[in-house]
């Protein structure tokens, strides 16, 4: 185990070095930021309504903090409260149409980005690509077992 760790800890900060330059990239390129607004209609938009303490701890931040959040984002028409499906006395935050277009739009601005930056690769590099992006889904989900129908690449 820990002769494999060290090799791994080196690829992961390569890899956390190389991910974070290129989210930072292409958030510059689509001129997108990331705020506290922002990432919580994101949040919003992967898992539909959720009550503001769901709110505050999925982002880690203080109830007051996201109450904060949420309030500006109402003031812009970009989320609604509605009432809490089993607990009527409560109510979630949930997008309304134009925070639903809001986070489209913000997403086909960053693939477009992506788009551009990956058009003049070989299709080689392509290939290699979304190799990278079906492990790092998988890595994302949990699951480290390799399909069975993995590509060999010829790199290591």
């Amino acid at each position: 185990m820990a002769e494999t760790l060290v090799p791994s800890l080196a690829l992961a900060e390569d890899l956390r070095r190389a991910i974070g330059a290129f989210v930072r990239h292409v958030r510059a390129e689509g001129d997108t930021p990331r705020s506290a607004q922002t990432e919580t209609l994101d949040l919003l938009g992967r898992e539909g309504p959720l009550s503001i303490a769901a709110l505050a701890a999925r982002r880690k931040v203080k109830h007051q903090s996201m109450r904060l959040v949420v309030s500006q984002l109402e003031a812009e028409g970009l989320v609604d409260r509605i009432v809490h499906p089993r607990d009527k006395r409560a109510w979630n935050v949930a997008l309304t149409k134009a925070g639903a277009a809001w986070i489209s739009a913000s997403r086909r601005t960053r693939a477009s980005a992506i788009a551009r930056m990956i058009a003049p690769l070989s299709a080689a590099d392509r290939e290699i690509l979304r190799t990278v992006t079906a492990i790092l889904d998988r890595l994302a989900a949990g699951d480290q077992e390799p399909p069975p129908h993995q590509h060999d690449l010829g790199f290591r």
